[in-house]
């Protein structure tokens, strides 16, 4: 922090520079795009609204990513560093340059069940996301107060009902279903576009675990009693 405390670069650096140079590489792609072929192809038009809206949804939904794994746990050291200001905006923008070179011409219906893809991702990450920020905020709204809790001996309460009964790390599946939407706007000749799929699917499990494990030391007993109750990690019913 500095500023008098009022600025924190942790934070900064999660959300600003990474994210909105990520936007600007989409677009110089488009842009790339319609020099070489005197127009702008059904997919590089839908992976920059896709890629759009989840940036404009990281900042909308700012305040939600002060309880996030990132900002209440991970030092601000070279992995979040490199990561925000690098890895993000180089390799998330991937898509949209393979598209520049490689544009698979995908008919409009295909467009139109990738589309559907991306939205069923989007509100299963929202809606995850949204209901649990509003319990924290306030256990008592309107909105939350018909969930049902496991009340933990540290204080704090779970989740068992919504979203969160359904699977303890919903939000990642909502998550990754949107990426690979974004992957599937390339076609099928190539895995290289798939790469974020991949990574992303071994970074999401590899964090899971990270977290189970904090969450059995930080609840003891509860943690047991919670899994019990939400067996689920990811998919309800099914893993």
């Amino acid at each position: 922090r500095c500023l008098g405390s009022t600025f924190d670069w942790k934070e900064f650096c999660e959300l600003r520079p990474g994210l909105i140079g990520w936007m600007l590489l989409d677009l110089a792609m488009l842009s790339k795009q319609y020099d070489r072929m005197g127009y702008v192809s059904g997919s590089m038009i839908l992976i920059n609204i896709f890629q759009g809206i989840y940036v404009w949804d990281a900042l909308y939904q700012e305040r939600a990513i002060l309880t996030t794994m990132d900002i209440t746990t991970d030092g601000f050291g070279f992995m979040l560093v490199f990561g925000d200001l690098a890895w993000v905006p180089f390799t998330y923008s991937l898509q949209a340059r393979y598209l520049v070179d490689h544009d698979p011409m995908l008919k409009w219906p295909t467009l139109v069940a990738i589309l559907g893809v991306n939205v069923l991702g989007y509100l299963i990450f929202r809606g995850a996301n949204g209901q649990k920020d509003a319990f924290r905020r306030d256990p008592d709204a309107a909105e939350v107060s018909h969930l049902t809790y496991l009340q933990t001996k540290r204080g704090t309460k779970l989740l068992t009902s919504g979203w969160w009964g359904m699977a303890r790390k919903i939000n990642y599946t909502g998550d990754w279903i949107m990426g690979l939407s974004w992957c599937m706007l390339c076609g099928f000749e190539s895995i290289v576009p798939y790469y974020y799929a991949i990574y992303f699917a071994i970074l999401l499990v590899h964090r899971s675990i990270r977290d189970d494990h904090m969450c059995q030391e930080k609840y003891g007993d509860d943690w047991g009693k919670y899994k019990a109750i939400v067996p689920y990690r990811f998919i309800p019913g099914v893993i």
